[in-house]
C-alpha cells in the first residue's frame, strides 16, 4: 500500500483534477478552506479563483450550488472534513515555510490529505486484522488480508484514491464493530459513548451510513427465532440507559450538519444532491453490480467470495444476523441510488462486514483440500486481474467509468498492452477485425463544394476542412441513398486532426453513423473519437456496423463536439460496404 501511494501512483503530483483533492474529494474538504482560510462559507467569493488555478472539477464549480437566498450549500456533507482537519491544519502551518501558498490546495495540501487517507487505512487494516483474530485462525486471517488488498478495489481507495471516503470509513467501521464486540463484553459506558460517536460520525461522513447502527442492535444474534428476538429485547431494554447514551452521542455529532444547513439557508434540513435520489422501489441490482460500464463484481471479482461465503457463514459463524443483515441491506441500498455507475468503491466502507463471510470460506477451505484447491486458482486469478486493474485505470487509462462495453472489457481485460484503435470498442463494439472483402464505395465528400463558417481550408484535405468548437456544435448532416446489395458491413472513415484532446468522455467528439427506412431509425452507431485521438495528431478513423436484416433506403452521417470547448478538424468523409 505504501509502494502503491508513493511510488506507483503519488497522486499529489497529478495535474488539476487528477490530483488528491480533486472531484468528489474537493467537495469534501470544501468546508475546511472556506472556514479557516476564506472565512467565506456562505458566499463563496473566492471559489473561482481556486477553480481556475487548480481546477479541481473542469473549472465547474460542482462542490456546492446556490439557493434562493444567495447562499452557496455545499454538496456533500461536513464529516470528511473533520477527519481531514488535523492533516490540513498541519499543511497549513508548513506551507508558508516551505514557500508554497497557503490557499487550501498547493502541494503540502494535497500531500497532507493523501498521506492522512494512506495512515488511516494502514490503521484500519491493522485494527482489522485484530478483529478478525477474535474469530479466525491467524492463517486464515492472513489469507483474508491478502485478498483485501491485493485482490479487491480496497488497495486502490486505501493507496491511490485514499482522499474518497471509502478507507475513511472502512476504518471507522472496524472501530464500531470492535467496540461492538466489547459492549457485549464489558456493559461498559466508554463503548456506549464510543459507538455513539462512531455512528454519528459515519452518518455524517455519509447519510446513509445511520444503518451502521443494525450492527450494535443486532450483534450477537444468531438466528430470527423467538427466544433470540425476545433475548435481544431484553437486553436492550435492561441497558436502555447505554442505548440513550449512545443515540444521544450519534445525534449530537449529526448535528453539525444540521447547524450548517439552518445557518446557510434558514432551515434545519437541505437535500443537497438535488436531481440524485435513492429509488427504493427500483434498485439497480443488476447494472450496479453486474454491467460492464461500473460492475462491481466485473470489476472486483474476488468479492464474488462473499457470496459463496454466506453458505457456511451460516452454518457456522458468529453474530450471524447482524453480520448478514448489514450486508444485505447495505448491498440494497447502494444498489439504490440512481446514479448506480459510481461503482463498486461504495462497497468498501462494508468491507469489514463481508470479509466475514470470505473468512469463513476461507476456514472451510483450509479444512477440505479439494475446496481449497478449487478455490486457489481463481482466487490468484482474481489478485492478478486487481493489480491489472489498479495499473490499467492509472498508468494506461484503459479503463473509463463513462464509457464501457462488453466488447472492449474482454479485448482489453488482462493485457498489458492493446493497440490505440481498441479504445473505439468502448463505444460501438462492432468494430471489425478481418479482412473486408468485396469493398464498394458508396459515398466520398472532401467538403470542397460545401459552403457555411464551419468550412475551413487548410493542409488537412484537398479539399476543406469541417471545423467543430465552442461555436460550432454540430456538423451538417451528410445523408446518401443506400441499398446493401448482398454486403454484410457498411464502414465509414474520416480525417481527424486536433491540438488539444478532450479528456471528459461525455464531452468527446462524436462521430456517428444511421441508417434508415422511409425517414425511420434502423441502427444507429457512435463513436467518440478521442477514444482513438492523441492531442497533436491526425489519424483516419473508421466507424463500422454490422447492417441488419431489416431493409434499409439511407444513411446519415453526422460530428457532434459534444458540448466540448476544444476545437476538433474533420475531413475526407468516406463510407464503403464490404462481406
Amino acid at each position: 500500500m505504501c509502494y502503491t501511494s508513493l511510488f506507483f501512483y503519488p497522486r499529489w503530483k497529478q495535474p488539476a483534477n487528477e490530483a488528491t483533492i480533486s472531484w468528489d474529494v474537493s467537495g469534501y474538504y470544501w468546508y475546511l478552506p472556506s472556514i479557516f482560510i476564506y472565512k467565506d462559507l456562505k458566499h463563496q467569493s473566492f471559489k473561482d479563483n481556486i477553480l481556475d488555478n487548480y481546477g479541481p472539477t473542469y473549472n465547474q464549480f460542482q462542490q456546492g450550488y446556490m439557493i434562493p437566498n444567495g447562499n452557496y450549500v455545499m454538496k456533500y456533507s461536513c464529516g470528511m472534513s473533520i477527519m481531514y482537519l488535523p492533516f490540513f491544519a498541519i499543511a497549513h502551518l508548513v506551507a508558508g515555510p516551505l514557500g508554497y501558498p497557503k490557499d487550501g490546495f498547493s502541494t503540502p495540501y494535497q500531500v497532507a490529505i493523501q498521506l492522512g487517507g494512506l495512515l488511516i487505512s494502514l490503521i484500519g487494516l491493522w485494527y482489522f486484522r485484530r478483529l478478525m483474530l477474535y474469530f479466525y485462525l491467524d492463517s486464515v486471517v492472513a489469507i483474508v488480508l491478502f485478498l483485501l488488498v491485493f485482490g479487491s478495489n480496497y488497495l486502490n481507495y486505501s493507496a491511490i484514491e485514499c482522499g474518497m471516503a471509502h478507507c475513511w470509513l472502512f476504518t471507522l467501521y472496524v472501530f464500531l464493530i470492535l467496540n461492538t464486540l466489547n459492549f457485549y463484553k464489558s456493559y461498559q459506558r466508554k463503548y456506549a459513548v464510543r459507538i455513539g460517536l462512531l455512528i454519528g460520525l459515519l452518518t455524517l461522513i455519509r447519510p446513509t451510513e445511520i444503518i451502521s447502527c443494525i450492527i450494535p442492535l443486532l450483534w450477537g444474534m444468531e438466528n430470527l427465532g423467538y427466544g433470540s428476538i425476545k433475548h435481544k429485547i431484553n437486553v436492550l431494554f435492561t441497558k436502555y440507559k447505554y442505548v440513550l447514551l449512545s443515540m444521544a452521542f450519534a445525534a449530537a455529532i449529526i448535528s453539525i450538519q444540521l447547524i450548517y444547513w439552518r445557518n446557510i439557508s434558514g432551515h434545519w434540513y437541505v437535500y443537497s444532491y438535488r436531481d440524485q435520489h435513492l429509488y427504493f422501489r427500483s434498485p439497480n441490482f443488476i447494472q450496479y453490480t453486474f454491467s460492464y460500464r461500473t460492475g462491481w463484481l466485473i470489476y472486483t471479482p474476488t468479492l464474488l467470495f462473499a457470496f459463496i461465503g454466506i453458505i457456511p457463514f451460516i452454518l457456522y459463524g458468529k453474530n450471524k444476523v447482524a453480520i448478514i443483515a448489514f450486508f444485505l441491506l447495505n448491498y440494497y441500498v447502494v444498489c439504490s441510488w440512481n446514479i448506480w455507475w459510481y461503482g463498486g468503491r461504495a462497497m468498501i466502507q462494508s468491507y469489514p462486514v463481508l470479509f466475514f463471510c470470505i473468512a469463513e470460506l476461507i476456514s472451510v477451505a483450509l479444512n477440505r483440500k479439494v475446496i481449497l484447491w478449487l478455490l486457489m486458482p481463481v482466487a490468484l486469478l482474481f489478485v492478478y486481474f486487481n493489480i491489472w486493474m489498479t495499473n490499467a485505470y492509472h498508468k494506461v487509462n484503459f479503463w473509463d467509468s463513462d464509457c464501457m462495453s462488453g466488447a472492449y472489457f474482454w479485448h482489453v481485460a488482462g493485457r498489458w498492452s492493446v493497440a490505440p484503435e481498441i479504445g473505439l470498442l468502448k463505444d460501438n463494439p462492432e468494430m471489425y477485425f478481418g479482412q473486408p472483402k468485396q469493398e464498394m464505395l458508396v459515398y466520398q465528400n472532401n467538403f470542397a463544394s460545401e459552403t457555411g463558417d464551419c468550412y475551413i481550408s487548410d493542409s488537412l484535405s484537398a479539399g476543406k476542412s469541417l471545423r467543430l468548437d465552442k461555436y460550432h456544435q454540430y456538423s451538417p448532416t451528410y445523408k446518401f441513398p443506400f441499398q446493401p446489395n448482398g454486403a454484410k458491413w457498411i464502414r465509414a472513415q474520416a480525417t481527424f486532426s486536433c491540438k488539444a484532446k478532450e479528456l471528459a468522455g461525455w464531452r468527446m467528439a462524436q462521430f456517428v453513423v444511421r441508417l434508415t427506412s422511409n425517414g425511420k431509425t434502423i441502427k444507429e452507431n457512435m463513436e467518440r473519437v478521442f477514444h482513438d485521438l492523441e492531442a497533436g495528431q491526425t489519424k483516419n478513423i473508421q466507424l463500422d456496423m454490422k447492417l441488419p436484416d431489416t431493409p434499409c433506403d439511407s444513411v446519415s452521417i453526422w460530428f457532434w463536439n459534444a458540448d466540448s470547448d476544444i476545437p476538433i478538424k474533420i475531413a475526407d468523409l468516406k463510407a464503403w460496404t464490404f462481406k
